[in-house]
């Protein structure tokens, strides 16, 4: 009989996960049918004794740890069987892996293979994070009868909104097809401990290797000589930014999955997590159409989630896989559950946002932020390319965070506008909006902003930002609005509130080459001017009490 693993129990321990861990066995080397002719890799986790149900877990990141240790292990060792599955073209999955665009038609084979299964336990949920939540919302477009429930950790449902949709590249995708063409084709995954420290060691070299791909031009063919013959998605996924009109991005857009789902979603995040407005986004979706939906964001980032979070967000996804396959109570009071930045508090909430007034901030002559506007006048920077400005922090998918960006504000191509001491506490809670009576001496630009927390010190931290890459047809005569990242944060009193702007954030994004070429394949850097008319520029604060 299978018994507790020493990993199980110390598992148990650290992340104090309710009950004792129970014996599982694992059934490698399984070989799932697609109905184009292929078999993907599996592992079946099969749990003792009577079973609490059926998982599924989809992804590329190979059948090993750490994704194993979290995502199937703590849930085989409490009842439940467990399907993980490689991604097409990863592991010892057949075929070549074109990232998001086989994963609809993959999921129902896996599926119809599923439920046919004499383990199966009728119905079945689906857990993951990241790439592995994307798989989750695939499912959810047509969704199968046997699913009951899902809990999706930092999914996006919507990739190519992701890498096109602030009107410039995401270029995350820089290191993470670095990372995927470095994925083994085989079961065989490192240990833990091993793959961990193997990483740390290489992780400079390899730092080093990617610059060309961040400073050469054209980009798509820097990435090609650097993935020498890999990462074949990578050109079309930099020189194809029309993602409305473009059939290629399609097979990764499961907008249509936030209208058909009907079962119940635990959606979990983080404040400064690359994905963040697509979670909110769905919370907002599936909560406007009366859906069962909960909400968890704390103050993480998309791999700090997976890493930090663990000890809350696996008994929260064991609470609410008991209670909607298994019908124990729900453990959790309330719908909503965050962590409000600035402060150590984590709030439950029936609702998010909570009703909120808008704070209206003026940006005026001398870098002031006022409540009032000031006398119009004009303040401007030039953009580089050639030199761009840099990316401090934030929804990174390395580096990123909440960061001291005190020296982002001495930049002479960063406009910096900060506001009196404040009097009293200002808590924030929504979706920030900065409208910015904007024109430029080149019709190719765009614009970053971000809101800061200056200290009585004076060191600056960041607390949201937003970015957009502006129609060169756009008309001058009206404002430029940008909405921020969704944020939950209390601005102490005696510190003081910081509005940003800039005409980049690199490497987070494409720098605009300040030319109409193919931003892929574009050569050419021309820098462009920028100008702002304060009077009318204004940041909204939704504030609560």
């Amino acid at each position: 009989m299978p018994r507790a693993k020493l990993f199980d129990r110390l598992v148990t321990r650290v992340l104090k996960l309710p009950g004792e861990a129970g014996g599982y066995d694992v059934e490698r080397e399984l070989r799932i049918p697609t109905s184009d002719g292929l078999t993907l890799a599996a592992h079946h986790y099969a749990p003792e004794g009577e079973p609490a149900g059926t998982l599924l877990v989809r992804g590329p990141y190979g059948l090993g740890a750490p994704f194993d240790m979290l995502y199937a292990r703590p849930y085989a060792a409490r009842g439940y069987h467990v399907l993980f599955v490689a991604s097409r073209g990863t592991a010892a999955s057949d075929g070549d892996f074109d990232p998001m665009r086989t994963e609809l038609a993959d999921g129902r084979d896996v599926v119809a293979w599923l439920v046919a299964q004499p383990w199966f336990t009728g119905t079945f949920a689906t857990v993951g994070p990241s790439y592995l939540g994307f798989t989750q919302w695939a499912l959810l477009v047509d969704p199968p009868p046997e699913m009951a429930a899902a809990v999706i950790t930092v999914g996006p449902h919507d990739f190519a909104w992701h890498s096109w949709g602030h009107g410039a590249m995401n270029l995350d995708l820089v290191g993470w097809s670095d990372m995927m063409n470095r994925q083994p084709r085989t079961d065989e995954q490192p240990g833990l401990l091993w793959g961990q420290l193997r990483e740390a060691v290489a992780m400079p070299a390899r730092t080093r290797a990617l610059r060309p791909v961040f400073t050469d031009l054209p980009l798509a063919d820097a990435g090609e000589r650097h993935y020498a013959g890999g990462a074949r998605w990578f050109r079309d996924r930099v020189t194809r930014p029309d993602i409305d009109n473009d059939p290629y991005w399609a097979p990764m857009r499961f907008g249509a999955a936030l209208e058909k789902a009907e079962i119940p979603i635990l959606l979990h995040s983080g404040w400064q997590d690359l994905f963040l407005e697509q979670t909110y986004a769905q919370y907002q979706r599936l909560r406007s159409l009366g859906r069962d939906v909960a909400l968890t964001i704390g103050p993480w980032t998309h791999k700090g989630v997976i890493r930090d979070g663990a000890p809350m967000l696996i008994p929260e996804t064991l609470d609410w896989l008991g209670a909607k396959l298994g019908g124990r109570p729900l453990a959790r009071p309330t719908p909503v559950h965050l962590r409000v930045t600035g402060t150590g508090d984590w709030r439950d909430l029936d609702e998010w946002p909570p009703p909120s007034t808008s704070l209206t901030l003026f940006p005026r002559p001398g870098a002031a932020l006022a409540t009032e506007p000031g006398a119009e006048s004009e303040a401007g920077f030039t953009f580089d390319p050639a030199n761009p400005t840099p990316a401090f922090g934030g929804p990174l998918l390395d580096g990123g965070g909440y960061v001291d960006d005190s020296r982002l504000a001495t930049r002479p191509d960063v406009l910096a506008f900060t506001g009196e001491p404040l009097p009293a506490a200002l808590e924030v809670h929504g979706v920030p909006v900065v409208e910015l009576a904007h024109r430029s001496d080149n019709p190719h630009a765009d614009l970053f902003v971000r809101v800061s927390e200056v200290d009585p010190a004076g060191r600056s931290r960041n607390v949201t930002e937003g970015y957009l890459g502006l129609d060169p047809k756009r008309d001058h005569s009206q404002p430029v609005r940008i909405s921020l990242m969704p944020v939950a944060h209390r601005f102490a009193a005696g510190a003081r509130i910081r509005l940003l702007v800039a005409g980049g954030c690199y490497p987070q994004f494409t720098r605009n080459l300040g030319t109409d070429e193919n931003p892929g394949t574009g050569t050419t850097l021309v820098p462009a001017r920028h100008r702002l008319t304060l009077g009318p520029s204004r940041l909204e604060l939704p504030v609560v009490r």
